[in-house]
């Protein structure tokens, strides 16, 4: 693994702010508070939120600065919060998770397309029937459009529990926010 390029951004602490208001909210009002993989965690700024609202949570990230002030933190506040150094594109989503947040990890970017389309592709499908996939990326409708025509293309069923947008303060931009539940899977029943 090369050294992670976030490291250096990460020596200042909360380096990239504050939760989205809609992660917020959708958060604080999802029941029930079950198990959470934040995968780019960074420095836990979802993971430490989500575990103060009583979410176990597991962050992975490339970064172990980042994840050293998120553990530590965890630790001083007695949170169900854990971070481990890992590559988030080949992380198994196993079925123990309830819902996978990706905050700011698909752009779709033309370097980056084929790589991140068969990520999102792999998250979707190793999701178990139930569970919940939160993604949050800055708004472009061709972006958007990408992103919902791969899990279109998915053998599952979705309900969707938002298709919104939600402000980043800090970036003085806005975020789409698209919250996907698996209703049905392949060869699976529904709940």
């Amino acid at each position: 693994m090369t050294k992670p390029t976030y490291d250096k951004y990460y020596k200042e602490k909360n380096y990239f702010g504050e939760p989205y208001l809609g992660l917020v909210e959708f958060f604080k009002e999802y029941e029930p508070k079950g198990k959470v993989l934040d995968l780019g965690c960074g420095q836990g700024r979802d993971a430490l939120f989500l575990g103060r609202l009583g979410y176990t949570v597991k962050g992975i990230d490339i970064s172990k600065v980042g994840l050293d002030q998120m553990n530590q933190i965890a630790n001083n506040e007695n949170l169900k919060v854990i971070g481990e150094v890992g590559d988030v594109y080949t992380y198994p989503i196993s079925s123990e998770y309830d819902l996978v947040l990706l905050d700011s990890m698909l752009h779709f970017y033309k370097s980056d397309i084929k790589k991140e389309t068969n990520f999102i592709k792999r998250v979707a499908s190793e999701l178990k029937v139930g569970g919940v996939l939160c993604n949050f990326m800055i708004k472009g409708a061709k972006r958007e459009k990408h992103l919902k025509s791969i899990l279109k293309d998915i053998e599952a069923d979705w309900k969707i529990l938002s298709d919104n947008y939600t402000d980043y303060p800090e970036a003085d931009s806005q975020f789409h926010m698209y919250i996907i539940k698996k209703i049905r899977g392949e060869n699976m029943d529904s709940l």
